[in-house]
């Protein structure tokens, strides 16, 4: 796996982290989204910087924000 998509695999991770982070979500619901946001705008930075060309299926997956899905293409790569 490439820097690149190693980046984005993390972010990817952290972005899953976030959303299972429930407790923050009781706790604090503003800080949570911008965390969340922040893990997505970091996805999409990423996906930016992907060198051409883009595996279809990857970018098939980031274009419709199924980042599970995503995140399991670049894993088994």
């Amino acid at each position: 796996m490439s820097p690149i998509h190693r980046e984005l695999a993390d972010a990817l991770r952290t972005r899953l982290e976030v959303i299972a982070d429930r407790e923050a979500y009781a706790s604090d619901p503003a800080a949570h989204f911008d965390r969340l946001k922040n893990a997505s705008e970091e996805i999409v930075r990423l996906q930016a910087a992907l060198p051409a060309p883009v595996d279809p299926q990857l970018a098939h997956y980031l274009s419709r924000c199924s980042y599970d899905k995503a995140l399991a293409h670049l894993e088994q790569s």
